[in-house]
């Protein structure tokens, strides 16, 4: 089963020992529902595996910012890595510690890294040479001194899907190597910035760990040559990326194999460091629960609408993702091919095309498998149509993290204009 903590008992599907019955008739449908446990177990596989080096993780913030699961993490010691001024807001609300936040993105604006600045994060990871000369301004004038590493474009081929993959030289993101050892050179003329640290991120939803040993031996052999200049680098950044299994039969990487990877090239390098999973840590901790509204046979084909939609969980259409779709009661009814679609206005509207899956009746519950990542964080309003809530189960308790919008928070900061 490609979800974690997710199983049957008795034919129903349970987080932990909870039923999602019990869960929908609580949080309403749709609804993530999120299990705890596992995001705690994940990120502490990533400690465990990195035992050997002075390391930090810093978990991604833009695969799920609830303020639940941020909380959960920052009970845990994580660090956190930040892409806006919006999701430090969210970090520091959650109770996490500034100084073990890293600041990533390429177009951080003056108002997030002032933000930043004056909440003292840890670190800084840039990606031009305007982003370091702007940083540098903003840090003299209110006197602070940040560490900053330059985020490198290796040139990899993360061998994975083109809008999530990152490493490549035709990308947006980061400094060629070439160019950033220019910049490095010349660190002593960015003054307050403290240029001490080498950053990359490849791209997402990585299979070949030999990709991420490819990106960190380019990296090293950067570190030592700057280090022959007289720069001291003293942390490296490998960012994120380890893949998660979405359909049954792909097995994920082993975080414990990256791991022993990552220790094994560095050992004895006398560097700290630095990762940012996200993906890896709350994919396969959460499912969307929706409920059947009618079963339509069209010619040569079944649908299942739905009460969840593309606005809820926009991967299938936006990636053509997969995601296993399962009955949170099972029934023994035939299979049949089904499209699982849901009510907004678009033909691109769809969570599953082509599933065989035992028959679909309305009011029938159904569980989204492996959407912790990437599923509520990139949810809309479209068709005027309110978020799901969110439920956080640990152990045999159920809270709702998140209350379900009403209509009322549709129109919230709007206006009405009338002409006279």
């Amino acid at each position: 089963m490609p979800t974690q903590k997710f199983h049957y008992i008795d034919d129903i599907f349970c987080c932990h020992e909870v039923p999602l019955e019990t869960i929908a008739e609580q949080a309403g449908t749709p609804s993530y529902v999120y299990s705890g446990d596992a995001i705690r177990e994940n990120y502490r596989a990533y400690d465990r595996a990195l035992a050997g080096l002075e390391h930090d993780i810093h978990y991604a913030v833009k695969a799920n910012s609830s303020l639940g699961i941020l909380s959960l993490l920052a009970e845990e010691g994580a660090g956190f890595d930040i892409v806006s001024g919006g999701e430090l807001y969210r970090v520091l609300k959650a109770g996490g510690d500034p100084s073990r936040v890293v600041f990533s993105g390429v177009g951080k604006t003056s108002e997030e890294l002032r933000y930043a600045l004056e909440q003292e994060i840890g670190r800084f990871n840039c990606e031009s040479d305007g982003e370091l000369r702007l940083l540098r301004e903003l840090a003299a004038q209110i006197g602070r001194k940040p560490e900053v590493s330059l985020r490198v474009n290796p040139d990899i081929d993360a061998e994975t899907h083109p809008y999530i993959a990152t490493g490549l030289r035709e990308h947006k993101f980061g400094i060629g190597l070439a160019e950033a050892e220019r910049i490095y050179r010349q660190a002593a003329e960015l003054h307050p910035l403290r240029l001490n640290g080498i950053g990359c991120h490849i791209g997402s939803q990585i299979f070949n760990i030999g990709a991420f040993a490819e990106a960190l031996q380019r990296v090293l052999e950067l570190a030592g040559r700057l280090r022959g200049f007289g720069v001291p680098i003293e942390a490296l950044d490998l960012g994120g990326g380890l893949g998660v299994e979405y359909e049954t039969g792909k097995q994920s990487p082993s975080i414990a194999d990256y791991g022993r990877m990552l220790c094994a090239a560095l050992a004895g390098a006398n560097f700290r460091l630095g990762i940012e999973p996200g993906r890896s840590i709350v994919g396969q901790a959460g499912v969307l629960l929706t409920r059947v509204l009618y079963r339509k046979a069209g010619e040569g084909k079944v649908f299942a609408i739905v009460d969840a939609a593309m606005n809820d969980l926009i991967r299938p259409a936006l990636y053509r993702a997969h995601h296993e779709v399962l009955p949170v009661r099972r029934s023994g009814r035939p299979v049949e091919l089904t499209d699982v679609v849901g009510p907004v206005c678009e033909s691109g509207d769809f969570l599953a095309k082509g599933r065989a899956m035992p028959r679909a009746e309305p009011g029938d519950l159904l569980a989204i498998a492996t959407t912790g990542a990437y599923g509520f964080v990139l949810s809309s309003n479209y068709n005027s149509r309110p978020r799901a809530a969110e439920a956080l189960v640990e152990g045999g308790s159920v809270r709702i993290v998140r209350r379900r919008e009403i209509w009322e928070d549709l129109i919230r900061g709007e206006v009405v204009c009338v002409q006279a």
